[in-house]
């Protein structure tokens, strides 16, 4: 967010064809501030593993996946382990392709290649026009579920939130994390269910299993990303993810 609390509106500068291309590299923890852009917007990693908030949801890219973001969506985007971004940006009335809401897109050997060329300074205009064509062709979406909690605002549940993000393993029961709030129980429980529209324990489920995605990414072990996101056991991770997202975890990232 800005220092007024508004949520930024970023602008690429125009490019001669349909895209313009941003690339950077992002420590580990680094993220960007709440911001929405005009243009659509492929987010993807060429190294790394990002992570990209939305209203809808929480989407984890490796690099054999890309984030579409229609213009005017709110979203902030950062890395766990450190990441090189590529932000490719799309002017809408110039773009063959519109989806409504984010979608995540396959991301094969040749369309990773195609946008490392068109990252490229050595891309003259006509190249880049041939090259987005294709591109544009090899759009592919993957249907997953986006696993994600909203943070509510009211100071002291959002306090609570911001206490299990920052350890999602936390195993403190709804009264001891209310205590440590100051507030009751009760208050605290119908807080998140009136801002977040789910329970705090499913708000809890959602947080872990998005905690874990970057680690799944990441080639993590199924034994030690159960123990950093709070299950006592792989088989109760595996099982709360298959309930929530409707396939295993070894799956999410390969269908």
């Amino acid at each position: 967010m800005s220092p007024n609390g508004q949520t930024r509106v970023l602008a690429p500068p125009p490019g001669p064809t349909a895209m313009v291309f941003g690339l950077g590299t992002l420590p580990a923890g680094y993220w960007f501030d709440e911001h929405e852009h005009e243009q659509h917007q492929i987010a993807w990693a060429a190294q790394g593993v990002l992570t990209v908030e939305t209203p809808g949801g929480h989407w984890v890219l490796p690099p054999t996946r890309a984030l579409w973001i229609p213009g005017g969506t709110v979203h902030r985007t950062g890395t766990l382990e450190g990441a090189i971004m590529h932000g490719i940006f799309l002017t809408p009335d110039q773009s063959p392709v519109h989806y409504p809401a984010p979608v995540m897109l396959r991301v094969d050997r040749l369309l990773h290649e195609l946008f490392l060329h068109l990252t490229a300074t050595t891309t003259t205009d006509a190249q880049r026009e041939r090259t987005e064509a294709v591109v544009f062709d090899l759009l592919d979406p993957v249907e997953v579920i986006p696993i994600g909690a909203r943070t509510p605002e009211e100071p002291r549940t959002r306090r609570v939130a911001e206490l299990l993000r920052a350890d999602p393993a936390d195993q403190r029961t709804l009264a001891e994390l209310a205590d440590a709030v100051a507030t009751s129980p009760r208050t605290l429980a119908r807080g998140f269910l009136a801002e977040t529209g789910i329970t705090f324990g499913q708000w809890r489920t959602q947080l872990r299993l998005a905690a874990s995605l970057p680690l799944l990414a990441s080639g993590l072990p199924v034994a030690r990303i159960a123990a950093r996101v709070g299950y006592s056991t792989p088989s109760a991770y595996v099982a709360a993810f298959h309930r929530e997202v409707g396939v295993s975890p070894a799956r999410y990232f390969t269908r």
